[in-house]
């Protein structure tokens, strides 16, 4: 199939941007690294009126880190987030994830505001963002304003974009001392969109849990943070304790039945993940084995 036809202007500026969206609004899409919405028009599941490409905006790139604060500009490229110096020794989880986004082809295109914006639940970025308590930087003709992840993601495709507003950044904290992440999918091939997925951030405080953020993607309409990880923080972590989070775990998910995976398969894939993230940020492989026997 071929895309609707639709009128293309080039942003100069970010301004210029906003005064072509606030002109337009919902007849209007922004194209940054395209490749989610290009295949989205060849499909004809988007019919823009006009494309906005803000893909030469240099203001809009870029990582930067500034009172334990890491800033990523929205045009910044999933490919950069793999070569950062700084996004690795601040933000691994960050890493971690992009090294699982589809192919290297649309890594080198792709950029982090365009997958953000675009809030595929089964996307790696918005379940990372979440885990991390990020916080969206908003531009509109009327000025700036921030979002917390938990508010952004609203639903599958859905956020708290306005049609007249731009994603400008994203503000990650660093994570405190102590802290580790970890990161896995479930995939029929690599490359392929995720059945379950997990990016999570924890803190240890010796031989315990002091916090733990668990954050699933691919199991609901937007990336979930679960709730069972009350049951494991500050507590003697035991094959026990991780069985009554998964119980609780499997009463707070209503997984979708799709082409990719059924919703038992879900469940059974996100109490194997808590599991394995547990064993993994405890440094505890026997609690792993403990999972599959």
């Amino acid at each position: 199939m071929k895309a609707p036809a639709f009128s293309y202007v080039r942003a100069e500026s970010v301004e210029h941007a906003l005064e072509l969206l606030s002109r337009h609004g919902n007849a209007a899409k922004i194209l940054s690294g395209g490749q989610s919405l290009l295949p989205a028009l060849n499909l004809r599941l988007a019919a823009p009126a006009v494309l906005i490409d803000i893909g030469r905006l240099d203001e809009l790139r870029g990582i930067k880190l500034r009172d334990d604060v890491v800033t990523i500009g929205a045009l910044t490229r999933h490919a950069d987030l793999l070569t950062s110096e700084e996004i690795s020794a601040s933000l691994p989880l960050l890493r971690k994830a992009a090294a699982h986004v589809a192919h290297p082809a649309i890594r080198n295109r792709g950029t982090i505001g365009g997958n953000l914006a675009h809030a595929d639940p089964a996307s790696e970025f918005p379940a990372c963002m979440l885990a991390l308590d990020a916080r969206m930087v908003i531009r509109g003709e009327g000025g700036e304003r921030r979002v917390n992840a938990r508010d952004f993601f609203r639903g599958i495709y859905e956020t708290a974009l306005e049609p007249h507003e731009l994603l400008a950044a994203i503000e990650v904290p660093r994570p405190q001392p102590g802290s580790r992440t970890y990161f896995h999918e479930f995939v029929r091939r690599s490359g392929d969109y995720a059945m379950t997925g997990l990016a999570a951030l924890a803190h240890v405080d010796g031989a315990q849990l002091g916090d733990l953020r668990l954050s699933y993607f691919a199991i609901s309409d937007r990336p979930h943070l679960a709730r069972a990880t009350s049951h494991l923080v500050g507590v003697e972590i035991t094959a026990e304790r991780i069985a009554e989070a998964q119980a609780e775990l499997d009463a707070e998910l209503d997984p979708p039945d799709d082409q990719q995976a059924s919703a038992a398969m879900r469940r059974h894939f996100a109490r194997l993940l808590l599991f394995r993230c547990v064993a993994d940020v405890l440094g505890r492989p026997e609690l792993a084995m403990e999972a599959v026997r």
